[in-house]
């Protein structure tokens, strides 16, 4: 797995130049940055052109219609003529980094140069004021993808080869036009509205890029399930989509994903071996084409996998009005309902995780960077760094500390000024503490006594789903609960919620070349791990 750089490969030679680094991950990076705020930097300006400075003048804010790692999406109405959108509204105090700023930049920016297409959703307005940014977008009310294909009495072949030409046609209007997506899923697709014949439109690019022929990206990002080989690799281009599309098409026609296991690991693992089953039911009844078209797509090798356009030339999709019309099966129904329903606990369980993500553990750590800073001058060296960890319990091996403290280094002075000590903190806590994941975990345990019971489920996920889906909610627990007494504890919550985790996040905490090859890890008994990979 590891940790990754967030430039595509072709841009190495600009990081030889000798400059001043700026730090990708420090807390106030863009506040201090003159070019990117007002008033001599002290505000934050993230768009260069916005709609306007108050959405309030043009657009009433709703009901809050779903919640994420950086804001809200709350139904809009515009206060003209009655309409009604989706609002994104992004709060500025989660935009930490330079990343999640042009993360944010990139995605408006993309949105805007797509051009208008029924299955992408479109981008109205945007607004930005001091505490946050406000993207006014279509409002889909139709629902999630599989959440239609489960209401549905039928479900067959036929269906399945609809939804695919979709997803295919989004990925090679995105490709035509140098946008690669990096993030299709399911989840990702929602109806405009909730009538039989309502368009299916991608939602989501929050993830996606600019690319050019030929250029090849090394930052591992997406969700572990729809990730191709070559992502875990480190050297992809807009391949990837196709793959990802691939995967969807393999869930559409049985019902679970093609490489699944049980931690991030095991899902890599099956990733890379890319063995594909096709004997569990209801393989043996899909047509051969239909394989065919599965098995070029989740071809390892992107140079062989099939680009968006051949994808759409396939004779399965050149006859998707001609394939089979004949049930997939209740089985496969049902397999689809229980990973739509799993992938809203994760979500419920994140977005719970999320509401407290605002709020840093960062209390004490200027005390502890005063305590370190024996000399008073406002900067560590590594003497004084690998002093001040051994008085607070973190043994770290002199070869590991020095690779430590060049990665945090922004500035290349051989000392880390209280930024770069405060970003290196606040991620190392990040990525070891599991205060969030506990805060989680109660959400659900609503009796605290540790375990998280059928009724406790149920009642959590009412909001999610239609009420009369007993079977879904036992399905669940069997697959979460893997010591099968009944309930989840709290460990079984943490291997399901590692098991699905988004690794963009991971990716991004180390996002410059020398963090390639470094992960660190807080343990149990308060000491820090330090690995670095091929050595």
């Amino acid at each position: 797995m590891g940790n990754c750089c967030a430039s595509p490969a072709s841009s190495s030679e600009k990081r030889k130049e000798k400059k001043k680094k700026s730090n990708p991950f420090s807390i106030d990076y863009a506040v201090n940055q003159g070019s990117s705020g007002v008033n001599g930097g002290n505000k934050l300006v993230v768009l260069s052109d916005p709609t306007g400075n108050d959405i309030g003048v043009t657009y009433e804010l709703g009901r809050e219609l779903g919640r994420g790692e950086f804001g809200v999406t709350y139904l809009c109405t515009d206060k003209t003529t009655g309409e009604m959108f989706a609002c994104k509204s992004i709060s500025k105090k989660k935009l930490r980094t330079t990343v999640d700023i042009e993360d944010v930049r990139r995605e408006v920016a993309i949105m805007r140069h797509l051009p208008m297409h029924q299955n992408i959703v479109s981008l109205k307005d945007t607004y930005e004021d001091d505490n946050a940014v406000h993207l006014v977008m279509e409002l889909c009310e139709g629902g999630e993808l599989f959440d239609r294909i489960v209401a549905r009495g039928h479900y067959t072949e036929r269906a399945a080869a609809v939804v695919t030409r979709t997803i295919v046609e989004v990925v090679q209007m995105c490709h035509k036009h140098g946008v690669m997506h990096r993030d299709l899923k399911p989840e990702n697709f929602l109806f405009a509205n909730k009538k039989e014949t309502a368009a299916l439109k991608t939602i989501d690019f929050g993830l996606s890029v600019f690319f050019k022929p030929g250029e090849r990206f090394t930052e591992i990002v997406g969700s572990p399930y729809y990730m191709a080989p070559e992502v875990l690799k480190r050297k992809y281009g807009p391949e990837v989509d196709v793959w990802s599309a691939g995967v969807i098409l393999y869930i559409l026609l049985c019902g679970v994903p093609p490489f699944w296991a049980e931690t991030e690991q095991g899902v890599a693992q099956a990733i890379i071996r890319s063995v594909i089953d096709f004997k569990r039911d209801p393989w043996p009844k899909v047509s051969d084409n239909a394989k065919d078209l599965v098995r070029r797509m989740l071809d390892p090798d992107p140079k062989r996998r099939l680009t968006a356009q051949e994808v759409l030339d396939h004779p399965w999709l050149q006859n998707a009005k001609k394939a089979p019309n004949v049930s997939l099966g209740e089985t496969v129904k049902a397999r689809l309902k229980q990973f739509s329903v799993m992938n809203k606990f994760k979500k419920r369980a994140l977005r719970v995780m999320a509401e407290h993500l605002s709020v840093e553990e960062v209390a004490g750590i200027k005390d502890m960077f005063q305590m370190m800073d024996v000399n008073n001058r406002g900067k560590l060296t590594i003497v004084e760094l690998k002093s001040g960890l051994t008085k607070i319990g973190h043994q770290i091996p002199d070869p590991d500390l020095q690779m430590l403290m060049e990665a945090a280094d922004a500035d290349g002075d051989g000392t880390l000024d209280y930024g770069e000590f405060v970003a290196v903190v606040v991620h190392i806590r990040k990525m070891g503490n599991d205060e969030h994941l506990r805060k989680a975990f109660a959400f659900f345990d609503t009796n605290k006594n540790g375990y998280i019971e059928v009724e406790e489920l149920r009642d959590a996920l009412h909001d999610e789903m239609e009420p009369a889906n007993e079977d879904v909610i036992n399905a669940i627990l069997r697959d979460v609960d893997t010591d099968k007494d009944g309930r989840i504890s709290y460990e079984e919550f943490i291997s399901m919620m590692k098991a699905g985790t988004d690794w963009r996040k991971a990716s991004r905490q180390y996002s410059r070349e020398r963090f390639n090859n470094l992960s660190l890890k807080l343990m149990k008994d308060g000491s820090l791990q330090v690995n670095i990979e091929g050595r």
